[in-house]
């Protein structure tokens, strides 16, 4: 009985804290900071909930900034309602798409100069034009775009169109330009479908601020020039050979007339096409697309540039737009001009070569092929051509496929400096 009640032996002082305490010590401590097991996970979770605040903020920080990035593109676009209000009046006479999933969009250069534009020329009360005019053809599979530039003082004729004040204009045979001083962005796409029988999708006004600010968004744009250039009207002074042009020179370049060439509109089209294709292949192949920082600038400039129709006014619009044609090769974004020659009752007009117009509008109209050449080439390839056909008058025609139609243009995969 003593004994049992006696002191415990060294395994129940293990047991009660003795020697066992220390061990007990090394498994509390065992990280070597003295804390409890219980401790050291809750220090754990302690940690583990301020990182996961720590990235929610961030995440919603990041969102919040997205959020109202987007919002202020989308706020830049202007939506040109009355166009569409005039175009759904005459809907009975506009021609019907013919190839589902191809588009048509017409680019308009308006030359306005009211406003901040006014330092370019007279401001007749701030009166619009259409300085520049391009019917973009993107292809159903979105393989291809054709741009297909129109002339200014292209003789065609207007349809009855509705000014501003309401008032409407008669139908005339005039040029082409007109067309969007007598009733704006609607009369000019009617003027369009009715001469090509295309049906216009979508249309862009882009004003002159808008341009330069595009170009010097992608740090200017590479052109070579075979001659000094000195125009002041044109806000324009350049040495001979490769240049890139920031955005008020990019202007003067593309609307130059009598400094540059042989002083047409012609030729002036033909400098706004390289120019544009050198565009393309800036924000193609200088990574603009796929690296944020870059591509805001872009997306701010181009925004703030563009009046469209409703149907591209909103920033998805415009990305679904710019998404389908990302992945077209540079050397199939290609441009061309209207065939036309002077007009034989005014030399300083235009009037459509035919059948060769009528043709071009119908392989565009139903999304067919076409290709482009520069001048030189396609003039030296029809001689050759003629040479073969007139040698071969005699041969039976053998049948085979109809080769695909080519024009004198450009395209943006093209270095200008090495033609």
């Amino acid at each position: 009985m003593s004994e049992s009640a006696g002191p415990p032996d060294d395994s129940d002082d293990s047991a009660a804290g003795g020697t066992g305490s220390r061990s007990g010590n090394e498994s509390r401590s065992g990280d070597g900071t003295g804390a409890t097991p219980a401790a050291a996970a809750g220090h754990r979770r302690h940690w583990l909930r301020w990182t996961a605040l720590g990235a929610s903020f961030v995440v919603l920080v990041a969102a919040g900034v997205g959020w109202w990035l987007y919002k202020k593109l989308d706020g830049n676009i202007r939506t040109d309602t009355s166009a569409a209000a005039e175009l759904k009046m005459y809907e009975r006479e506009r021609p019907a798409s013919v190839v589902r999933d191809a588009e048509n969009i017409l680019l308009i250069g308006s030359d306005s100069r009211a406003g901040d534009n006014r330092k370019y020329g007279r401001d007749d009360g701030g009166s619009q034009r259409s300085d520049t005019t391009i019917l973009l053809h993107l292809a159903a599979d979105r393989k291809s775009a054709t741009a297909m530039s129109l002339p200014r003082d292209l003789m065609v004729w207007i349809p009855v169109c509705h000014r501003a004040d309401g008032t409407a204009t008669k139908k005339q045979f005039a040029q082409f330009n007109w067309a969007f001083e007598f009733g704006g962005t609607a009369c000019t796409i009617r003027t369009v479908e009715k001469m090509t029988g295309i049906r216009i999708d979508h249309h862009m006004v882009v004003d002159f601020n808008g341009f330069k600010d595009m170009v010097d968004a992608v740090d200017g744009v590479e052109v070579c020039l075979k001659k000094p250039v000195d125009d002041p009207d044109a806000h324009l002074k350049l040495p001979s050979g490769r240049q890139t042009l920031d955005g008020e020179q990019a202007l003067g370049y593309v609307r130059a007339r009598k400094s540059i060439g042989n002083g047409s509109d012609t030729e002036r089209m033909d400098r706004q096409q390289q120019f544009l294709g050198a565009l393309v292949n800036k924000v193609q192949s200088d990574g603009v697309l796929l690296n944020p920082t870059r591509l805001y600038p872009v997306l701010d400039a181009a925004t703030k540039a563009l009046t469209t129709d409703p149907g591209l006014d909103s920033l998805k619009d415009m990305y679904e737009l710019v998404r389908g044609m990302r992945d077209v090769p540079t050397d199939k974004v290609q441009f061309l001009t209207v065939p036309r020659q002077p007009y034989a009752a005014n030399r300083n007009r235009d009037e459509l070569v035919q059948p060769d117009a009528n043709r071009l509008f119908k392989r565009l109209r139903d999304d067919d092929p076409v290709a482009v050449v520069p001048a030189d080439r396609l003039k030296h390839d029809d001689e050759k051509n003629n040479r073969k056909n007139n040698a071969a008058t005699d041969t039976p025609d053998a049948s085979g496929p109809t080769p695909t139609p080519t024009y004198s243009g450009n395209n943006a995969a093209a270095d200008l400096c090495k033609q």
